[in-house]
């Protein structure tokens, strides 16, 4: 017990000057002030402002605010904060140089074998390797631990924080702590945020009092502040007072003079919590417009976080930024790292942007990784393609060739994303076979690991190009499927309900041997085209109304074809022509002596990929389905209306491809 009173005592002496500060204690700080009963946490008593630098005041004495669950370094009973013991005696022995810092090349090398590390261990042994380190090595020290520990939201060993070398490092960076650089301060203590260390702990306070004071003291570069904010951040969210200062000195420097790590650091900064809810919006404005400016001169992981925070900052009208943006990106795709191509590729998608030139690198890029890169990024350049109907071929195809022998480590998200761009983009790869074979395979052994929707996502897509998953469809259409694809208390989406229903269609019409469960009424939908339905393309309003005009003339009447049919099968015609046996065309309402129907297909661009003239999936399974019903279907696509020139080539058009073994009669 006495030896814990004298050190209790020690620490008292290092922190008994701020205790009671000769002046302004009673300052009123605004929302950064202490609380009105005047009790202050060991952080703020320790802070050269006198203020809480805590928004919601000082934990320790509030009644509603309780301890964060984070691990610590060590746990002394003694102190109720928690604190880091003092090594005096352990080793490893090293100590932290002030006045005789390592050369550059010493600080390189030690670095470069310092993320060469793959465990924790290898890091700790290779402290204990050097007597002498900077600062900014010790933070380094950290961070590596950090980086190969941290898992989710916790680390995957926590006893790594009681490793002699790791204690007697944290040691040596709280008692020097008012030694420390700016750099190497705010460092540190973003290093002990991310190892999930107690806020409490003497040694982040001790890291916070000293970094409150070099921010009164305006001594710390912008660069600096954000690494501070990002701490704060971590430590207590938004709401921390600390990090209004931070952000006030921010806001006080000029961005059109920032470099691109600057701008880069302070949109990381903005983007981890600090300018949500349209906070800032003045100093991200200013930002954007340098960003423009300075785009070209980005590296790949600047481009991928610039874009990476407009998305989380729900920055809408930035356009040119991510214009530029992705031209610089064509420039850098092939030295992308998989995490950050995959944020390059959710920015795109997220603002709606395809460019030519992008696409044709990732069409290089993409064959020559496709065996080697992460899955979720094979997975994130399908869902781009998919999402913008770009079909290129040899990225479909060096996908489908990857995916034969990589399925079985993909997840199950992962493999139905894949096959669904198949789907939708209405493309079958030369290896088709083995392609769907190994899908078959997946569904086999992994059947019940896949979610009810995800499940029904990739069948729907198999048989949009013509591949029947009879063996699962009985699974899907039983009812404790069906209950498992109910949202909680909303029932089944119109969505889920059409994909149902056109999958029964499919292996009615398509699969007569199928002899498996039906799929019960209460699960169909009347027209596909209904809002909240997606397996349809709304017909063309300018295309139907130039192609109407030539078909009143090539008919003799409105009266002779009907618009916008929907049909007891569920799809939507965009015209029907109805003949009697001997191929007279009959008026629209009647409903006796129907020989034959004649279905149109307006066929605008958004039913076509858009690098490509080919039908889209759910267009080309609408068409194949209205044939096996008995329709005839005619065609009518864009690319061939828009060569028309005059009203009389429009008439002779449609003559030819609605009846072109028939003479037309002028009437």
């Amino acid at each position: 017990m006495a030896l814990k009173v004298i050190q209790r005592l020690q620490l008292f002496n290092l922190t008994g000057a701020h205790l009671f500060p000769s002046s302004g204690l009673g300052r009123n700080s605004g929302p950064l002030s202490a609380p009105a009963e005047g009790l202050l946490c060991s952080t703020c008593l320790m802070t050269s402002a006198e203020r809480c630098f805590r928004r919601q005041g000082c934990r320790k004495h509030s009644p509603v605010c309780g301890r964060m669950n984070l691990s610590t370094i060590a746990r002394d009973p003694f102190y109720t904060t928690g604190s880091v013991g003092f090594h005096r005696n352990s080793v490893p022995r090293f100590c932290l140089s002030h006045q005789h810092r390592p050369t550059d090349g010493e600080e390189n090398a030690f670095l470069d074998r310092l993320n060469s590390c793959t465990f924790s261990r290898q890091v700790l042994r290779l402290i204990c390797t050097v007597e002498i380190m900077s600062d900014t090595m010790a933070a380094e020290a950290l961070h590596r631990v950090a980086d190969l520990e941290r898992e989710g939201g916790s680390l995957k060993d926590p006893s790594v924080l009681e490793k002699d070398a790791l204690r007697s490092l944290c040691c040596q960076l709280e008692q020097d702590s008012r030694h420390l650089t700016e750099a190497g301060l705010v460092s540190a203590l973003l290093a002990c945020t991310r190892l999930y260390l107690d806020p409490w702990s003497t040694l982040v306070v001790r890291l916070v009092s000293e970094n409150q004071r070099r921010l009164d003291s305006v001594q710390m570069s912008l660069s600096q502040l954000c690494t501070l904010g990002q701490a704060l951040l971590a430590l207590e969210g938004p709401g921390c007072g600390m990090l209004e200062q931070v952000m006030e000195q921010i806001q006080r420097q000029v961005p059109a003079r920032w470099s691109t790590k600057e701008l880069t650091d302070v949109y990381g900064l903005l983007q981890g919590g600090v300018g949500m809810e349209a906070r800032y919006q003045g100093l991200l404005n200013k930002m954007h417009s340098r960003a423009v400016s300075a785009s070209s001169h980005m590296d790949p992981s600047a481009v991928s976080s610039v874009l990476g925070a407009l998305v989380v900052l729900n920055q809408t009208q930035v356009v040119p930024l991510v214009i530029s943006l992705c031209k610089q990106a064509v420039r850098h795709l092939p030295h992308f790292r998989d995490e950050e191509l995959g944020v390059v590729l959710g920015a795109l998608m997220h603002f709606g942007h395809s460019d030519p030139s992008f696409v044709e690198a990732i069409e290089k890029h993409v064959p020559r990784t496709a065996f080697t890169a992460q899955p979720e990024t094979i997975t994130k350049v399908m869902h781009y393609l998919g999402r913008r109907n770009v079909l290129s071929l040899p990225v479909l195809d060096a996908v489908a060739e990857s995916f034969v022998y990589r399925a079985d480590d993909y997840t199950t998200s992962q493999v139905a994303r894949q096959i669904m761009v198949f789907g939708k983009l209405g493309y079958l790869p030369p290896n088709a076979g083995e392609l769907f074979r190994k899908v078959e395979a997946v569904l086999d052994t992994r059947f019940s690991h896949f979610q009810p929707r995800t499940l029904l996502d990739l069948l729907h897509s198999c048989i949009l190009v013509e591949r029947f998953p009879v063996n699962f469809v009985s699974k899907v259409f039983n009812r404790f499927f069906l209950h498992e694809l109910q949202e909680q208390g909303t029932g089944i989406d119109r969505l889920v309900l059409a994909q149902l229903t056109q999958l029964y269609m499919t292996v009615k019409l398509e699969c007569p041997s199928y002899a498996g469960p039906r799929l019960l009424p209460a699960y169909h939908v009347k027209s596909f085209l209904a809002p909240g339905c997606t397996l349809e393309t709304p017909v063309d309003g300018h295309l139907y109304n130039s192609l109407k005009n030539g078909l009143v003339d090539l008919l003799g009447g409105r009266a002779y074809f009907a618009s916008k049919v929907l049909t007891r099968y569920c799809y939507t015609l965009d015209v029907e022509i109805k003949l009697d046996e001997e191929g007279y065309v009959l008026p629209a309402s009647q409903v006796d002596d129907v020989f034959k129907r004649i279905a149109i297909c307006i066929d605008g661009q958004k039913r076509f990929t858009v690098n490509e003239i080919r039908l889209l999936g759910k267009e080309a399974i609408k068409q194949r389905h209205l044939r096996l019903l008995g329709y005839e279907v005619i065609q009518i696509p864009y690319y061939e209306f828009e060569k028309l020139q005059n009203k009389t080539d429009v008439v002779e058009y449609l003559h030819k491809k609605i009846f072109p073994l028939s003479y037309r009669l002028s009437w």
